[in-house]
């Protein structure tokens, strides 16, 4: 699926789809995740999950705002190992601020909804 095609797949999925402040900072973290190099999500599902945070990220989250936004943006650009210290540092943060029960049922909300199209294996991120 190209770029295009999956941004607008995911726009009209998030057109109907209920999400709260709280999902975007889900897919803040998962993002750091992917960043950091510590998420098990199968390649396909980390370009979906890019493409979705690139969807959510300017939507007000609960606890993660325009630092996380803007360490992320630098770390698209490219990781030294200070800014790869750095996105460590922020993950962790994240992590300890949202529970995994959190996580794992946004991600099986994310399944359950559409947003992931593929059928993968439950990895524990």
């Amino acid at each position: 699926m190209s770029t295009e095609a999956l941004a607008a797949r995911l726009a009209a999925w998030a057109a109907v789809t209920p999400l709260t402040p709280s999902d975007v900072d889900c897919t803040t973290t998962v993002m750091l995740k992917i960043l950091d190099g510590k998420c098990k999500m199968s390649p396909t599902d980390k370009v979906q999950m890019a493409a979705l945070y690139d969807l959510l990220k300017d939507r007000p989250g609960a606890r993660f705002g325009a630092d996380f936004h803007a360490l992320i943006a630098r770390a698209r650009e490219g990781l030294d190992e200070a800014l790869r210290m750095e996105v460590y540092e922020q993950r962790l943060l994240a992590e300890t601020r949202l529970s995994r029960p959190v996580m794992k049922a946004y991600k099986a909300m994310l399944r359950a909804t559409g947003a992931l199209e593929a059928a993968t294996a439950d990895a524990e991120d």
